[in-house]
């Protein structure tokens, strides 16, 4: 199994991925310490961070926006590595390899889902690090509400993560069903519309359930995409 994801990761072309990924992070780390130390999230009038219910921590920006980035960023590898293969019929040759279908196609959802866990979860340390560092120099508009010192910091941090990437298996899931690289990107905004959404202060990204039941939905979702590979057609 390592070597067809290693194989997945080199034919896939994943330095281009990795490029992008640490641009992204990039990105994000300045959008979010612009957020805590140059107040452009402050209401103009009060002077106060200008965020939705239960959203005035530092954390909570971080964890939406590196998982909505991220969410989109798996569905889109994954519309390359699976969708696409389909598509351009390059999985005809795949599924020519005296190996199982199944094993072909997990192999391919195991490559994006490493690839991308280790990119959330080191541009979320990122992040963190940058607004602990300037801490002691700056005054965050936002309370700083973690400790990078703890062990559950980080094994909530890696949860977090996995539940997000996870998640991916849903779009995946979609755009299999419809047959299209713009309907797994298309689920992955959906998505996040859906779990990160706040109407009226109510949000399910706050649930201490929620991840766990998700976790459960994404994975059933992944073994949908792959349980009849041996008997249908190919696109």
């Amino acid at each position: 199994m390592l070597k067809l994801i290693k194989l997945e990761w080199k034919k896939n072309r994943t330095g281009t991925y990795m490029r992008n990924a640490v641009i992204l992070a990039g990105l994000l780390c300045l959008f979010v310490f612009a957020l805590a130390y140059l107040g452009i999230a402050n209401d103009p009038d009060t002077g106060l961070p200008d965020a939705a219910a239960g959203n005035g921590t530092i954390s909570a920006p971080i964890e939406l926006f590196t998982s909505m980035s991220f969410l989109i960023f798996t569905g889109v590898m994954l519309s390359a590595f699976i969708i696409s293969a389909y598509k351009n019929k390059t999985m005809n040759v795949m599924f020519s390899y005296p190996i199982k279908r199944q094993k072909i196609l997990v192999s391919q959802m195991l490559a994006v889902w490493i690839f991308n866990f280790i990119a959330l979860v080191l541009t979320k340390l990122f992040i963190y690090g940058s607004i602990a560092a300037a801490t002691p120099f700056m005054k965050s508009s936002f309370p700083i509400d973690f400790d990078m010192g703890v062990p559950g910091f980080y094994v909530q941090l890696a949860a977090k993560s996995a539940v997000t990437v996870t998640m991916g298996f849903m779009a995946l899931f979609a755009g299999m069903a419809m047959k299209s690289s713009k309907a797994a990107i298309l689920s992955s905004f959906l998505l996040i519309l859906f779990t990160q959404g706040n109407i009226g202060g109510f949000t399910l990204s706050g649930n201490a359930v929620f991840p766990l039941v998700l976790t459960l939905v994404s994975l059933v979702f992944a073994f949908l995409s792959v349980y009849r590979a041996e008997k249908d057609d190919l696109v």
